[in-house]
């Protein structure tokens, strides 16, 4: 049984990964592990202005919960955090942080890779790259690499 509610937020606006790390772990004496992983926003040597991401409101938040809840059912995690940003991103400004918190550290770093597999490659958000000059170069697709990085945790009935 899954004891863990999972902090899921999409916004605007930036954040800041120090106090998202206090706020998940302030007052719980049982973590010991803390993992974080923080995505940027690359300027793919010189060509892009931004990266614009969209997503469906509501549902994006489901799925990400629905995510988030199999990896406390597969890993003994106390606490998670899942935050991604929408709107125009410009290179090096964050795009996704997850925290994972444990009691040891194997299963809050298989619970944050499990979640940035499945961010990376699966979550309903649409991304857009705007070049130097200003136009838009299209919608960006999930990689092979991703796509295969996700098959290791599928199994039967998950994922």
């Amino acid at each position: 049984m899954v004891s863990v509610d999972p902090t899921i937020r999409i916004q605007r606006d930036d954040f800041d990964i120090q106090a998202e790390i206090d706020a998940l772990t302030h007052g719980n004496p049982n973590i010991g592990a803390v993992v974080t992983f923080s995505g940027l926003c690359r300027d793919e040597n010189g060509t892009l202005s931004a990266l614009e991401l969209e997503h469906y409101p509501g549902m994006a938040e489901a799925e990400i919960r629905r995510i988030a809840l199999e990896a406390a059912d597969r890993w003994p995690l106390n606490g998670m955090t899942v935050i991604h940003r929408v709107g125009k991103i410009q290179p090096g400004e964050t795009i996704v942080l997850v925290i994972t918190t444990s009691k040891h550290r194997q299963a809050a770093f298989d619970g944050a890779h499990f979640l940035m597999d499945f961010l990376k490659s699966s979550a309903p958000f649409w991304k857009r790259e705007i070049t130097r000059d200003g136009d838009p170069a299209g919608w960006v697709e999930a990689k092979d690499k991703d796509e295969e990085a996700l098959k290791r945790w599928t199994s039967a009935g998950r994922t």
